[in-house]
């Protein structure tokens, strides 16, 4: 058995009063991802930072899609989407598809993205990323109340080049955090807990 990590030295905190519409903030751990959607000819692209994993077989993912985003629309429409992690390498065109509509503007011809097929759904994947999920919406009873979309991942690709890539992580107020040196545990993890 490895001998366990010595405990980190307690600092001495100095607490301030968080707004209550910032704590998301330090909760949002996801990658902000690509969200590719169609319905009826028309593909859009949306910049995600709220996602959460909520099962892992089926794979099911939830999502917010804002209903002031065109890509509420062809979701809920459609039933369907591809999630697409990009690298942090891409922040500027990232922001750039989050500042704008895809009701007027291509972002994929916009920002330089390539819209390629996917198998198994109709919305387009974001051929410059390393990480494509196609998703079915399967459960849309929060999506009137929250605009909360749960999705199932019906298909997954990594592009295995891309070692350890880093990944951007939204943090409000124009802010991004990178994701950081990896370090494993897996001697550490008990059986059927990995």
């Amino acid at each position: 058995m490895a001998a366990a990590a010595p405990a980190p030295r307690r600092r001495t905190p100095r607490w301030t009063e968080c707004p209550l519409a910032e704590v998301r903030r330090y909760l949002e751990p996801g990658p902000v991802v690509l969200v590719g959607s169609a319905w009826k000819g028309r593909a859009d692209l949306m910049a995600m930072g709220w996602h959460t994993v909520m099962e892992f077989t089926p794979s099911l993912l939830g999502c917010v899609i804002s209903r002031a985003n065109h890509s509420h629309g062809l979701v809920r429409r459609s039933r369907e989407c591809t999630i697409n992690i990009p690298e942090a390498h891409w922040v500027d065109a990232v922001v750039g598809v989050g500042n704008c509509s895809g009701a007027e503007v291509d972002k994929f011809e916009r920002f330089g993205f390539t819209a390629e097929p996917a198998r198994e759904v109709g919305a387009p994947l974001v051929g410059e990323c390393f990480v494509q999920i196609e998703c079915r919406v399967v459960d849309t009873r929060l999506v009137n109340r929250y605009d909360f979309f749960v999705l199932e991942a019906v298909r997954a690709r990594v592009d295995r080049s891309v070692r350890r890539p880093q990944t951007l992580h939204y943090r409000g107020g124009g802010e991004f955090m990178l994701s950081g040196p990896h370090i494993g545990r897996r001697a550490l993890f008990a059986p059927g807990m990995l």
